[in-house]
């Protein structure tokens, strides 16, 4: 009797777990409600005391100094020593991650969250200032009709951070555009460095959006993390210039 009624109960639980499973809901009313968080709301303690040994760990793992930046460098438009450390960083780390011959580096204005860092330790901290999102370094072969037409976006968007290439920004197009220091070809592929993000369309990038990507998982903050190693490893430190990268012209 026991026997039959536990297969009574396992039939009865997996008929309901089916039926359940093909069950459609349709909500009815939704509301939203503010709630103000400010000082005068009441610590929760015992949730304080549960996170505090987590917070410590991050702290302390965020607190940790990476390298040293030797001047004070700024997000700036159409060209910053901050927007070419990052770009150096990454024509650099995708040479050493895809083993292959890479062109140029280019990356979203809008993708920088620190607007100034200064002159002295860096720490890791820092570093997710900079770089929020978990964006990936890929790799695009960009024949140079589509790459021009990249870069005039870039220019009407007053410039954005570019390595490997130079250009001047007139009328709100990218003219004297140079890769590698020679001309842009339109015939030719050009492999580029850029964001998952903006490879998929980010920022109205559309021209991109079609076009396959080389992706080995690498993330765009990991890629910083290891050029300033890299650095290091040869005595130097951070210190970017500005170059005449991108500049506005009449």
């Amino acid at each position: 009797m026991k026997k039959n009624f536990r297969l009574l109960l396992v039939f009865f639980t997996l008929a309901v777990a089916v039926t359940s499973c093909n069950t459609t809901y349709k909500s009815q009313q939704l509301a939203y409600h503010s709630y103000t968080i400010n000082d005068s709301l009441k610590k929760d303690t015992a949730l304080i005391s549960f996170l505090a040994p987590y917070k410590a760990n991050v702290n302390m793992l965020m607190s940790e100094v990476v390298g040293h930046v030797e001047i004070d460098m700024e997000k700036k438009i159409p060209e910053s020593e901050l927007g070419n450390f990052l770009t150096d960083a990454y024509l650099h780390m995708a040479k050493e991650k895809y083993k292959t011959h890479v062109d140029a580096a280019i990356m979203n204005y809008g993708g920088i969250r620190l607007h100034q860092l200064l002159a002295g330790y860096i720490t890791r901290g820092s570093v997710f200032e900079i770089i929020t999102f978990d964006n990936l370094l890929i790799l695009q072969k960009i024949k140079g009709t589509v790459l021009q037409q990249f870069l005039d976006h870039t220019a009407s968007l007053g410039g954005w951070p570019v390595a490997g290439i130079s250009m001047q920004i007139k009328n709100k197009k990218a003219v004297q555009v140079l890769i590698g220091g020679n001309p842009l070809d339109p015939e030719k592929i050009y492999t580029i460095a850029n964001s998952d993000y903006v490879a998929n369309g980010g920022d109205n990038s559309f021209m991109l959006k079609d076009i396959p990507q080389l992706s080995n998982g690498y993330l765009m903050r990991d890629a910083i993390f290891d050029y300033i190693k890299y650095l290091k490893g040869i005595g130097k430190n951070i210190d970017t210039k500005i170059e005449n990268r991108v500049t506005n012209v009449e």
